[in-house]
């Protein structure tokens, strides 16, 4: 068995009391290396109230000690449809664009500091997508995600395949669990695929577009497969390896307690079509023991959310307890050897 080591300076990103919208919480950063430095888009929340995220830089040359860049957030609620917040950043370069996708609320979801729970049950968020090609100029796209879907930890593919766009993505609406409860029958939410196909819990699928707006040929990918289990989804932009694409994803389930825990898994696509799962591990490679990842705003939460490879090295950027950044790091070799020797 395999686990990622994390790093000794644990945790790399921590709120800054000093700089109100991002003194409360920093977490579930997206990741990417731009000529040998790292670049750390992460979410922030300043205040409890309403809980409105907005999505700050930091960056770094060795991949673990980060410095933020700029005063202010480079992305924040504009818009109507992320007016209430840019949640949970993630970023690909495919040719010489930066793609950034960031999960976007319409809708307050908290008042008082407390959840509004009728309205996170019905919730959609959607995700949206903003694209740059140096971290200064940003252009707003709007939302890319399925009418309806709920649709979150949207991830790009860092190339096109067979000309076309390729997402992971984990569209909470599309599973039976969904449909299942009586409050659904007042939304419309069409699915790619017959009703008695749909997984029962919310799953990772793929799906591919010319132009990043209309998306076709979906494809369920994985799905969760324990009784204990709540949903999976991506959380990492698919890495490119000569065995086949790299997936790493959080798992949710509930113990015997009822504690929902957030883990980390991985899994290896086909190169070629992606929507082939070649392997995947069986057990958690990073799971909330460490102080930071098991107390915080939300408790027991690993979240994998952006990656890079230094000289062999992954280096996995996770959220903790939705409160701080995180490290974990393993040899690439390492974990691709674990999963061949799983398939």
């Amino acid at each position: 068995m395999i686990e990622l080591k994390r790093a000794k300076e644990n945790p790399i990103l921590s709120p800054n009391e000093d700089i109100e919208w991002e003194s409360k919480a920093v977490f579930n950063p997206g990741a990417i290396l731009v000529d040998d430095k790292v670049y750390l888009l992460y979410r922030a929340i300043g205040e409890y109230d309403t809980y409105i995220s907005r999505i700050g830089l930091a960056t770094s040359n060795n991949g673990v000690n980060f410095e933020r860049v700029g005063k202010g957030p480079i992305i924040e609620p504009q818009d109507d449809y992320d007016k209430w917040a840019c949640e949970d950043p993630s970023i690909t370069k495919v040719d010489d664009t930066f793609y950034i996708t960031y999960v976007a609320l319409s809708t307050r979801i908290r008042e008082g500091g407390k959840p509004i729970y009728e309205i996170i049950h019905n919730l959609n968020s959607q995700t949206a997508l903003v694209t740059t090609k140096d971290f200064v100029d940003f252009q707003r796209h709007g939302i890319i995600t399925p009418k309806n879907s709920d649709d979150r930890d949207v991830e790009i593919f860092p190339e096109k395949i067979d000309g076309k766009f390729v997402i992971l993505h984990r569209p909470h609406r599309w599973c039976k669990n969904w449909f299942d409860d009586p409050r659904s029958k007042t939304i419309d939410v069409p699915t790619p695929i017959p009703f008695e196909e749909l997984p029962q819990r919310p799953s990772i699928w793929i799906s591919y577009s010319s132009d990043l707006k209309t998306w076709t040929d979906h494809k369920l990918l994985m799905r969760p497969r324990h009784e204990n289990d709540e949903k999976i989804g991506p959380g990492v932009p698919p890495i490119k390896t000569d065995q086949g694409w790299l997936v790493l994803y959080h798992h949710v389930e509930k113990d015997e307690n009822g504690k929902i825990i957030y883990t980390a898994k991985a899994a290896l696509l086909d190169l070629k079509d992606p929507s082939k799962l070649i392997a995947k591990i069986p057990y958690p490679i990073l799971f909330p023991k460490a102080e930071y990842e098991v107390k915080g705003d939300v408790d027991n939460v690993v979240f994998p959310s952006g990656a890079v490879i230094k000289n062999g090295e992954l280096f996995v950027y996770y959220g903790t307890a939705d409160k701080y950044c995180g490290l974990a790091t393993i040899m690439l070799d390492e974990i691709i050897n674990e999963l061949l020797q799983c398939s």
